[in-house]
């Protein structure tokens, strides 16, 4: 199954980069990646949730509804997203990295049909959004 990668250290204990991470009306603040369309609805395991997602700087939104699959408070966050042929799971997990560090994780794989179509056109700008976000939660976390 074709997915990607990246992590980080954040210089903050797990619990504040997990509030940063889950309350989605803070994401305006830090997160040029993903974009809440319904920030005020807070995240469960089993609801859907209205995002947008921004690949590269200055493109246009594309909006997607997720399904909240896994929420395990501090730890991990999973939603699922799926268009006919084309399925893709977003993953974040949290791990102590000592006192007042921690390790973010986000990986995101590709099922479907459709995938050897669609990921080539979006592979690349999809990781590098995936890592500006891992940077832009560090230094958001850090300078607070």
């Amino acid at each position: 199954m074709p997915s990607l990668y990246t992590e980080i250290e954040i210089n903050a204990p797990r619990r504040e980069v997990w509030q940063a991470l889950i309350e989605k009306e803070r994401w305006k603040y830090w997160n040029t990646f993903l974009y809440d369309c319904e920030p005020a609805r807070p995240m469960r395991q089993g609801q859907s949730l209205l995002l947008a997602l921004r690949r590269e700087r200055g493109e246009a939104e594309t909006e997607f509804e997720a399904i909240v699959t896994r929420l395990q408070p501090g730890t991990c966050l999973r939603w699922v997203t799926s268009i006919p042929g084309f399925v893709t799971e977003h993953e974040f997990e949290l791990a102590d990295q000592g006192r007042d560090r921690t390790q973010y994780f986000h990986q995101a794989r590709f099922t479907g049909a459709l995938t050897r179509v669609i990921l080539p056109f979006i592979r690349r700008d999809e990781h590098q959004g995936m890592k500006r976000m891992a940077w832009e939660l560090k230094h958001y976390i850090e300078r607070c």
